[in-house]
């Protein structure tokens, strides 16, 4: 499902000349290159400011906190979501309200939100890269981003975003790295002294929007990675398009595709099927990997029994008949070849 080490091979050379001048220069935490990073990747997501934190859980539960959510209030996440967009939630006190997705895209539906005078915030999930499209709600919005490097252009609903540089991400690190995104000189602040123990001079440490302060850094080693590799960003999802395109046409009439946004950078590529778990053992008998993303609702996970819970049938039909094929910019025009024809073999 992922290449990272032919990945590395496409930018070798800028990542390890970036990472060996980092160990030359002495600066590991903050820097020049961590401002460099922050910067750039902010641009690239479509946002005037960037604050480099230690992981895309992190970024999630900065972002959090800059909004203000705070123990009590109630946060709307999607049924269908990596389980670390509830936890975020959850580990600043508030509490994760699971909602159900549409029938058609595991995308939260602006039609059922579940809207009650406690909820402080909604997190619009842009799964597999896909916008998810919310109206104005007169709440906060925060765009969790994690799968959505090189969408052209990202999804954005204008209050503050999340992002992932999990080395499996399509701009992944080389470990654990996170961004938190605004358009607000101010909230960037906060942030910056969010992650930097509150604060504002050394050995001064303030409450940030009624919060404390703790360390979440980007270190500047994987500042330098990810700056060697956003140049081959544009490449590696025209790579992830074109094979979707090829899958869009030529896998079979029985399996059901996602719909598509032309925005949409194919982090992952999802499809359904009846007979799911059958047609997935067929294809690994084929040397085809495939995996579930993801394989239950959020309103089903045991560490969020003790929340309110609601039923969520679109997003368990979703998870029961979804699974996702190979589609990294790693694989050959032979290799979607094996998968196709891996499909066209077996029928449920």
């Amino acid at each position: 499902m992922a290449d990272t080490v032919g990945r590395h091979a496409r930018v070798a050379s800028a990542v390890e000349e970036g990472v060996l001048a980092v160990l030359r220069s002495g600066r590991y935490v903050d820097g020049p290159v961590v401002d460099e990073a922050r910067h750039r990747l902010a641009n690239e997501f479509g946002w005037r400011y960037g604050v480099g934190v230690n992981s895309g859980t992190d970024a999630l539960i900065y972002a959090l906190l800059a909004l203000g959510v705070r123990p009590g209030d109630e946060v709307i996440v999607p049924a269908v979501t990596f389980f670390a967009t509830a936890g975020a939630v959850a580990r600043v006190g508030a509490v994760p309200v699971v909602a159900d997705v549409r029938p058609d895209l595991p995308l939260l539906d602006p039609a059922t939100l579940p809207l009650t005078p406690r909820t402080r915030a909604v997190i619009a999930v842009h799964l597999y890269g896909e916008p998810c499209p919310l109206p104005e709600l007169g709440l906060p919005t925060l765009d969790d981003l994690a799968q959505c490097a090189g969408a052209t252009p990202a999804p954005k609903h204008g209050h503050i975003g999340a992002v992932s540089f999990y080395p499996t991400k399509t701009l992944g690190a080389a470990g654990d790295a996170g961004l938190v995104l605004t358009d607000d000189a101010d909230t960037e602040a906060a942030l910056l002294r969010l992650t930097h123990h509150g604060m504002a001079t050394p050995y001064e440490h303030d409450l940030v929007r009624g919060a404390v302060g703790a360390n979440s850094r980007m270190d500047a080693i994987q500042a330098a990675v990810l700056l060697g590799h956003l140049p081959d960003l544009p490449a590696r999802v025209a790579q992830r398009r074109k094979t979707a395109t090829r899958y869009d046409a030529e896998l079979p009439a029985w399996v059901r595709r996602l719909p598509r946004h032309a925005s949409h950078p194919v982090h992952h590529y999802v499809v359904r099927t009846s007979g799911r778990d059958k047609v997935r053992t067929a294809l690994a008998s084929a040397g085809v990997e495939t995996a579930l993303y993801y394989p239950r609702s959020l309103a089903s996970q045991p560490a969020l029994a003790g929340y309110p819970s609601r039923p969520t049938p679109n997003a368990d039909a979703f998870c029961a008949d979804s699974f996702a094929i190979p589609v990294h910019e790693g694989l050959s025009g032979t290799d979607v070849d094996r998968v196709i024809d891996a499909f066209g073999r077996h029928s449920p």
